[in-house]
């Protein structure tokens, strides 16, 4: 839609400065002025404090009537929305203390290439290419999981002809045929949920599936199947590393299924990315830091047997094969004076080998 179909004056506004700023997102919340976010740090807007019926009036300016009706019923609400010559836009409205809040993020409508991203390009041409098994996104929100999906999917649709279904709560970045057909599924709109769609997808003809979050068992479940029946499953996870993105994995299901799960994900698995967004030394962009596993004979030894603890040594040793740990990525950025020190440090899970890296004796 075109900017001048939404509603509210102040939110056009705010979303054109969004894009003038080169900020990440917009906040509205009762009490206090908006709020953009621009290289992770918040910044109130010279604007008045807004009101409950401000945040209000003002949401509801951009939700159909039907998002209104599940809104209401539910008290949050996920979409996403397109403005011609602007961007694109992922919202959430949800409610706190009895008042309204949203917080929105934009969406670039550029798909970033590899390079563009900060990725091992070798590695995720390589993982890419397969055409079967399960490559997993994780980090926190925020940390650039979508924009790597993204890129995936624009790799996938540039060189190879296939079906691609993406299954996404809300679809984020919007991909147009290239050699590959893609269909892009939202949850609320074209399917009831994860689960439900996930049940269905095999019958669609698909090469390559995208999963916008594992979010429970069955979800997790129904990824680790597709992947074992001859398809490229592509998902993400909040977790901070591959350790824990295993365990996670095999956590979520009961005690008696856990080894036959170990042995599952042992034969299913391509590669792990951890990811984190770092601000650069000059403050003006972010940086990508990434740790990469890949499933080498010696890595699905380790989850078959339950020791997944010792991954990260593995991957300390790897780097002929393309992994690395985040201390390594981190200690790159910084050396190629992309990321402080301080920032380096605190993104760090082990600081002593951190210093280690960056200042050998």
């Amino acid at each position: 839609m075109d900017l001048d179909q939404v509603k509210d004056e102040r939110m056009r506004r705010w979303l054109k400065l969004m894009v003038e700023r080169n900020a990440s997102d917009l906040h509205l919340a009762v009490g206090s002025p908006p709020a953009l976010r621009v290289n992770e740090d918040l910044a109130a807007l010279d604007f008045p404090p807004l009101k409950p019926e401000e945040t209000r009036s003002i949401a509801y300016s951009l939700l159909k009537p039907n998002q209104i009706v599940a809104f209401e019923r539910d008290l949050e609400l996920d979409m996403s929305f397109g403005l011609e010559g602007l961007g694109r836009f992922r919202v959430n409205v949800y409610m706190q203390r009895g008042s309204i809040s949203v917080a929105i993020r934009l969406l670039p409508t550029h798909i970033r290439t590899f390079e563009e991203c900060g990725l091992p390009v070798k590695i995720m041409e390589e993982v890419c290419q397969r055409k079967k098994g399960l490559i997993l996104l994780t980090g926190a929100t925020g940390s650039g999981k979508s924009t790597t999906l993204a890129s995936m999917v624009g790799w996938i649709n540039r060189m190879r002809r296939c079906h691609i279904i993406t299954i996404e709560d809300p679809i984020e970045y919007v991909h147009a045929n290239q050699q590959a057909l893609i269909d892009q599924r939202e949850l609320g709109v074209d399917t009831h949920s994860f689960a439900a769609a996930l049940k269905h997808v095999l019958r669609e003809d698909p090469n390559v599936i995208l999963i916008g979050e594992m979010r429970d068992l069955e979800t997790i479940e129904s990824a680790l199947n597709i992947a074992e029946t001859g398809h490229l499953v592509l998902a993400t996870l909040h977790t901070s590393d591959a350790a824990q993105t295993i365990n996670r994995v095999v956590d979520v299901f009961p005690a008696h299924q856990q080894q036959q799960v170990k042995i599952q994900l042992s034969f299913v698995l391509l590669s792990i990315m951890a990811q984190q967004l770092i601000p650069s030394l000059d403050g003006n962009e972010r940086r990508l830091a990434v740790e990469v596993l890949i499933a080498t004979p010696a890595v699905r030894a380790l989850i078959r047997e339950g020791k997944a603890h010792q991954i990260y040594s593995v991957i300390q040793t790897s780097q002929r094969d393309g992994m690395r740990t985040m201390n390594q990525s981190l200690a790159e950025l910084h050396l190629k004076k992309e990321i402080s020190f301080e920032e380096a440090m605190a993104r760090s899970h082990d600081a002593e080998e951190l210093i280690r890296l960056i200042r050998p004796a």
